[in-house]
């Protein structure tokens, strides 16, 4: 009812389909909503839920900068919920998959990086064409994001996986200088090695002619990415970035 609710007040996509027990929503936030409004609503919708070990928690497209809100089941973890729909050996190559992006600089891995490690996959033997389709999957599910050929995390699984990506990889963790948030993919500081998303490049260096680092105080190198405005959008009525998102030099 309450899901009923949420899809029928902000127009709710549901693109991932219905998940064990629960509905695994993602909710877009419409460019013409009062951001306020919105915070409000699932504030009040989260301390019904609580009771249900569900929340919906927002998150922000660390490519363009647009939010996004997921409802998470705080009782199983992400990859738990995941062998419901994949097979043990879809299951681990995802967790390879992962492993690669965590470890990665980019916050990116290859689809020959991941491709060269089907033979270590436990259960059924999968060939790289089936893998090629599994990977597919993930993208279509809403767990990966593909970009030329090389896969990073979707911003749903950046949500729902952040608890068990800081537990299992707490070595290979990269945190935002600005929002402290789990970082994959962004830019980071030549000379001291901080990291920041490009949405909160974008906003830390706004109107900033001489961009410097907020550690060092060095120059910042990179430049400096046009992400989602909700207030310019709203006020020129658009639907879509006025411009497409940089993909990052480096993190």
């Amino acid at each position: 009812m309450l899901v009923h609710l949420l899809v029928q007040r902000f127009h709710i996509a549901d693109p991932a389909g219905p998940g064990p027990g629960l509905p695994r929503t993602r909710l877009h936030h419409p460019s013409n909503a009062p951001v306020e409004k919105l915070e409000d609503f699932i504030h009040n919708i989260n301390s019904v839920l609580e009771s249900l070990y569900i929340e919906i928690k927002k998150g922000v497209s660390e490519d363009d900068g647009r939010p996004i809100y997921a409802l998470v089941n705080l009782a199983t973890t992400a990859i738990s919920k995941m062998a419901s729909d994949f097979a043990e050996n879809e299951l681990d190559l995802f967790r390879k998959a992962l492993e690669l992006i965590i470890d990665s600089e980019t916050g990116f891995a290859s689809s020959t990086n991941i491709l060269n490690v089907v033979d270590q996959l436990k259960g059924k033997k999968m060939r790289k064409k089936e893998a090629e389709q599994v990977l597919q999957k993930f993208v279509q599910n809403k767990w990966l994001i593909e970009k030329e050929g090389e896969f990073t995390l979707h911003t749903r699984a950046i949500l729902e996986m952040e608890q068990h990506i800081r537990e299992t990889y707490p070595d290979a963790v990269k945190i935002c200088n600005i929002c402290h948030g789990l970082l994959i993919q962004g830019q980071s500081c030549e000379t001291c090695g901080i990291r920041m998303h490009l949405p909160c490049v974008a906003k830390y260096f706004q109107s900033n002619s001489e961009p410097r680092c907020p550690n060092c105080n060095d120059y910042w190198p990179h430049e400096i990415p046009e992400v989602f405005d909700p207030e310019k959008e709203q006020g020129a009525g658009l639907s879509k970035p006025s411009r497409k998102s940089l993909r990052p030099r480096q993190h």
